[in-house]
């Protein structure tokens, strides 16, 4: 293969260090790396912040005595590491075996490390110490940074993002899924983002009232169990038009804080006499991106035990439908779950993007589905996810690791393969994500005892012989 097709990873770094990202003449296949955590040396062009390593600094480090002295960025967790190997590493022995391959062994490689959400931001989402937490505008400079790289390097680029949030409409109408969508369908781009593993966590509940034409109440109590030592949550509720909903919340010790039809766009902290437990509500009637109703509780301090958030729908009920999503498990000091949780549409966003690769995980070994992976359809019902990949005890330059990540990072190795052929080779020269999709989901493998599209896995399980069978008419 030869090297004109790369993709572009964003998140914790990368250990540039490491030879599987060297060429067999030891020289660096990492195109340049964009830390957003430094500050010192000079940000890329067209951007204020941060520092952009070049091929040449990399080389010149790897050169050094000290590589860190030359480049010092780093990847201190080893996810952004993990994902770029199975993407795109390789280890040649002897100049031909290899003792380490990726999906897109020869392509190049350009890495973002994302810098951490601002303070205030961690505090208000309660977000726990060490846990990495990134602000969705670093993440859409991250993907123009990539982008540009198209242009500058005449090449095709595939984007992959392996993070996520529980948090969105679930319908791709965030501004970084339309963004993601705008890039996806530009000429040589495709984007492919995981799908989170959300699935088995009991964060998300669907509820229904019944359609009626008065103003009969009627409502649902949707209960949540709060573990101790939790320093606190967040909990969207998202309705669809024309319904209007209003809830009343019920702490373990009793104490209520009654429905009231918040303004167009209010925000409201309620304290108790006998808890020390702090509950402010946000209500936004039309949220701007989705056009839906949006209540937000930000719960402080909860008292452990059942809370009961009994949702009622205010005047005549159309759709009665509503969904409500706790944070990622990551996002958790501790255990908050609801007691009668649905698996389904628990994707992460930004994965519902329109026109970008949304993929679920599943285990190659015996072709189960990974129980802790997202699984859709998106809240409106769009198809989601395409397709399942391979996520489970996957080899990594740090051993067997699992997760929805490596799911995408085999993906946008198979993508960068599908690209080679389609773009470097002449065979279709203005391919996108969204053609680049359909063709994959056309050579998708399918058991004969399901029927597709499904919740887990879209249209079946990722099979590059498969798509290239389709193409030739096999």
């Amino acid at each position: 293969m030869k090297k004109y097709a790369f993709r572009h990873l964003t998140g914790e770094g990368i250990d540039y260090t490491n030879p599987v990202f060297r060429d067999a003449n030891g020289q660096s296949r990492i195109l340049a790396i964009w830390d957003q955590t430094i500050q010192e040396g000079s940000p890329p062009e067209g951007f204020l912040y941060g520092t952009e390593y070049t091929r040449e600094d990399i080389n010149r480090a790897l050169a050094a005595q000290d590589p860190y002295s030359v480049v010092p960025s780093r990847d201190e967790i080893g996810h952004g590491s993990a994902m770029a190997g199975v993407a795109a590493g390789s280890i040649l022995v002897n100049g031909s075996s290899s003792a380490y391959v990726g999906a897109a062994p020869d392509a190049d490689i350009l890495v973002v490390k994302l810098k951490e959400a601002k303070q205030y931001l961690r505090d208000f989402y309660l977000v726990p110490q060490g846990v990495p937490a990134f602000q969705e505008n670093d993440i859409m400079l991250a993907v123009k940074y990539a982008d540009g790289f198209a242009r500058l390097f005449r090449r095709p680029v595939v984007i992959c993002l392996g993070l996520g949030t529980s948090f969105g409409d679930h319908a791709g109408n965030s501004a970084l899924a339309r963004y993601l969508r705008w890039v996806g369908v530009k000429r040589n781009r495709a984007v492919v983002v995981c799908g989170g593993n959300e699935g088995n966590a009991a964060h998300h509940y669907q509820g229904a009232l019944e359609k009626r034409t008065t103003a009969a109440p009627s409502g649902v109590n949707v209960e949540i169990r709060v573990a101790e030592d939790v320093r606190g949550f967040f909990l969207e509720l998202w309705g669809s038009v024309p319904d209007v909903f209003h809830v009343t919340v019920r702490s373990p010790g009793g104490e209520t804080i009654p429905a009231g039809r918040l303004g167009v766009r209010q925000s409201i902290t309620y304290g108790f006499v006998y808890e020390r437990t702090r509950v402010t509500v946000d209500s936004v009637l039309v949220e701007p991106a989705s056009g839906e109703e949006l209540i937000l509780f930000r719960v402080q301090d909860p008292t452990p035990g059942i809370w009961t958030f009994r949702v009622e729908a205010v005047g005549e009920v159309h759709n009665g439908t509503f969904h409500m999503w706790l944070p990622i498990t990551a996002f958790m000091s501790s255990q908050v779950y609801f007691l009668e949780s649905t698996p389904y549409t628990t994707l992460t966003e930004p994965s519902m993007a329109a026109d970008i690769i949304s993929v679920s995980t599943y285990n190659a070994a015996n072709n189960s589905f990974y129980a802790e992976s997202g699984r859709g359809f998106s809240r409106l019902g769009d198809i989601r996810p395409d397709f399942a990949a391979p996520g489970v005890n996957i080899s990594t330059i740090y051993g067997k690791q699992t997760g929805s990540s490596l799911a995408a990072a085999i993906t946008a190795g198979a993508v960068a393969q599908f690209m080679q052929w389609a773009i470097v080779e002449g065979n279709n020269e203005l391919v996108e994500s969204r053609e680049i999709k359909n063709y994959l989901i056309r050579g998708a493998s399918r058991s004969s005892d399901l029927s597709y599209p499904n919740r887990e896995w879209g249209y079946g399980r990722l099979n590059m012989v498969g798509t290239f069978d389709a193409l030739i008419g096999l």
